[in-house]
């Protein structure tokens, strides 16, 4: 694909263009894995560039080896989500080998790569880069380059399948291996495919603890048994941890002869209302926008619904309005379906008092509402806050310390003074540290 280089000299927010150039790397010189006939160039200019920027931050990445189809590298979002990662990049290049981006995603297994290599490598895409730069780079000369590298914790990766939902669109099951050699099932949204959407931990049919390190083909082929008593994603267990400021409350219903019920708005693969139903005891309502994520996360993902745990189609806010019942908690996980506005959760348009009044009428005077927050910036955060303050007797904070991720607790009326020798309490200790129980911070 002929570009005009003129369209790289200025900044223009949320520009992002793709064009080949033929590979003119050596393989022969060093090892490389950039070994297709033409090189994928791919340019994105942050949402938030301008153009009188005196000294923008411009930088490169190239493509790991066998992740040129992972939808994080081949899509204008993963692109976008990237750039996010790394702060004040106002342009990001990414380089890699040119394949189909709709084809199969490929099967991963992470390379050892030399420091060497990578950059003599480097140093042959330095002119490439430079070109790719706009012109006010170049005001005290030829600017120096800048080369991201990615890293995550992904040993291995197979897919296992791939889905399209009315709502979600295209998304995938895959199984990992991670650096400390646990298994996991993974849920991803091509939307935004560099959030893990659920996760859940898995265990080999085999006995074979060198499986995933001996050979990706031997992982292919092992049958995996999800684990539904084990959360995993790092901000699920800050949430559970949010019935300590109700122990007493729970303890005394239970021992009149009711289960605790949750109501879970937003359900993804399904892990939290596993572990609620499983471990807790709790009847479980889940609310989730797509039938096809549900389906996914019963056929894949261990989630059994019946007479203690039902689930339910449609859209978060509007369906608090049709729900009779109450419930001890709601717990809120839901996220930003916009990528451009980068990672976020819960969604800008659940931010507001009516929806939290709504919240309100649903839970019992003891109640608690928890809710995962990733705050795009401080007004969001702040604003939200606000918001609880306004609507709930008190709100609390735990901040999980992965990638931003706080988990907000507002609860409708002052604390009983809570037994932490109680049934429940116990119950709930033996599942979640009581370390979490002192993380919880009053706002």
């Amino acid at each position: 694909m002929a570009v005009d280089s003129s369209t790289f000299e200025t900044l223009t927010p949320s520009q992002f263009i793709t064009f080949t150039l033929p590979n003119t790397i050596n393989p022969h010189h060093h090892r490389c894995h950039l070994h297709t006939p033409l090189l994928r160039i791919a340019v994105l200019d942050s949402p938030i560039a301008t153009t009188d920027d005196p000294n923008p931050i411009i930088a490169a990445m190239i493509v790991p080896d066998h992740r040129e189809t992972d939808w994080n590298f081949c899509t204008e979002s993963g692109h976008l989500q990237l750039l996010y990662d790394f702060s004040n990049i106002s342009r990001l290049i990414l380089i890699g080998n040119n394949l189909d981006p709709n084809s199969e995603p490929l099967d991963y297994v992470r390379t050892i790569v030399d420091p060497v290599d990578m950059e003599k490598i480097e140093c042959e895409l330095k002119q490439l880069v430079i070109a790719l730069h706009p012109k006010v780079c170049f005001r005290n000369g030829v600017p120096k380059t800048l080369f991201l590298t990615y890293e995550d914790d992904v040993l291995q990766r197979v897919v296992v399948e791939r889905f399209v939902g009315p709502f979600v669109g295209e998304f995938l099951v895959e199984d990992v291996q991670l650096e400390n050699k646990e298994f996991r099932r993974r849920l991803r949204f091509k939307r935004m495919p560099n959030l893990i959407q659920s996760q859940v931990p898995v265990v080999a049919s085999v006995c074979n603890v060198e499986l995933g390190l001996v050979s990706l083909e031997k992982m292919k082929k092992v049958e995996f048994r999800v684990d539904t008593g084990t959360l995993v994603q790092p901000y699920l267990t800050p949430m559970v941890s949010g019935l300590f400021l109700i122990v007493s409350s729970v303890n005394d219903r239970i021992q009149r002869g009711f289960s605790p019920r949750a109501l879970c708005l937003g359900v993804g693969g399904g892990a939290l209302l596993s572990f609620l139903n499983s471990k807790l005891g709790f009847e479980v309502v889940g609310v989730e926008a797509d039938e096809v994520v549900l389906s996914v996360a019963r056929g894949y993902f261990g989630l059994t619904d019946g007479k203690s745990v039902k689930l339910i189609v449609g859209d978060a806010i509007k369906s608090l309005g049709s729900l009779n019942d109450k419930f001890d908690v709601v717990m809120v996980d839901l996220d930003s379906s916009e990528a451009r506005s980068g990672t976020s959760a819960p969604p800008l348009e659940f931010v507001k008092k009516p929806v939290f009044r709504a919240l309100r009428s649903l839970v019992y005077s003891h109640g608690v509402i928890v809710i995962n927050v990733i705050s795009p910036n401080e007004l969001f955060y702040e604003t939200l806050v606000q918001q609880l303050q306004d609507v709930f007797h008190k709100v609390y904070a735990m901040d999980v310390k992965n990638d931003g991720n706080i988990v907000l607790m507002a609860t409708v009326s002052p604390i009983a003074a809570n037994d932490h020798d109680c049934a429940f309490s116990k119950r709930l200790r033996a599942v979640v540290s009581g370390s979490y129980m002192e993380s919880i911070v009053e706002l």
